[in-house]
């Protein structure tokens, strides 16, 4: 008995053992799984629009920047550009300000401006950094005032009346990029540094504008000529008039997509967005779920990536 008892002990610790050897080799089959494109986008700017759900879950702001200093760690160049519309809310019911939407766009007063500034740049920038930081990178944070990062213009929206008629709306300090300041990127990249961009921009006579997130990212990463644009979203990706997640899709389809609105709603400007970067010169746009873990990593080093990525054009095979 006594020897049975120790011949199941023994049978025991080597299964745990096999469990252990094959659990490091799925870590390393992993690792190599990663290697070609750790190899192909070593130097390479990836620009990263941070928003959503991923910067609310304490979790997942976590994974979202052990993600970014693993990447600046293993050569690539990491550039972050942040959202910050709950938090803008939040402080706007606060201070009593109502805002009001034109089109999914906020109109921006100057009581309101005043705060998306101090909001955007004073404290989801600073957090941003930050956190970061913590985690061993070494980022630094900017607004389109610094250095003239984001030289801007006053955006006016077109809206469709009641009569049919198209419209060109005023928005107050709603503003859109008109050039990108990619020497003080470059040379934050050239330095080690990871740029965090709030979405403020500055106006030819010093004025502040606010800016859609999704916009600076597409028009940094065209400007820096990136090698992808990745858009954290609180949806799985793009999907098709079935349902179903696809997994890649070129301009064409995007636009065949929207047609038969299949694409709807605020995903038309995201993906829209996508296909402009492309067009500057972006070499590849993801649109992926900022509320899986690592979601970053898993795009960028898998084979099959777990979001929607967006092509100029699909290459024949």
């Amino acid at each position: 008995m006594r020897f049975a008892a120790h011949h199941l002990l023994h049978i025991t610790y080597y299964a745990f053992g096999v469990f252990q050897m094959q659990e490091l080799i799925n870590k390393a089959k992993v690792l190599m799984e990663a290697l070609p494109y750790i190899k192909r986008f070593a130097n390479k700017t990836i620009v990263i629009k941070y928003g959503g759900h991923a910067m609310a879950d304490e979790q997942l702001k976590e994974s979202f920047a052990q993600d970014i200093v693993l990447l600046k760690y293993i050569g690539l160049n990491p550039v972050i550009v942040h959202g910050g519309g709950p938090q803008i809310n939040e402080t706007l019911k606060r201070y009593g300000i109502v805002s009001e939407f034109v089109r999914g766009m906020r109109v921006t007063d100057a009581q309101t401006m005043a705060v998306v500034e101090m909001v955007l740049v004073g404290q989801v920038n600073k957090e941003v950094v930050g956190l970061l930081n913590r985690h061993g990178g070494r980022a630094v944070g900017l607004c389109g005032k610094d250095g003239e990062l984001l030289l801007s213009k006053k955006l006016l929206q077109e809206v469709t009346g009641d009569n049919g008629q198209v419209e060109m709306v005023d928005l107050g300090f709603v503003g859109d990029v008109v050039r990108v300041n990619q020497e003080l990127i470059r040379t934050l990249e050239t330095g080690r540094f990871t740029p965090v961009i709030a979405p403020v921009g500055v106006g030819p006579d010093g004025e502040s504008y606010n800016i859609n997130a999704d916009v600076v990212a597409g028009r940094v990463a065209a400007a820096l000529g990136a090698e992808k644009l990745i858009l954290l979203t609180d949806v799985q990706g793009v999907k098709g008039k079935d349902g179903n997640l696809l997994s890649s899709i070129s301009v064409a389809e995007m636009h065949r997509l929207i047609h038969q609105e299949a694409i709807v709603g605020g995903m038309i400007p995201k993906v829209e967005c996508c296909a402009e970067a492309l067009v500057g010169g972006v070499k590849k746009a993801h649109i992926i779920d900022g509320r899986v873990e690592h979601a970053v990593l898993l795009e960028i080093f898998t084979d099959k990536g777990i979001g929607t990525e967006i092509v100029l054009e699909k290459v024949s095979t």
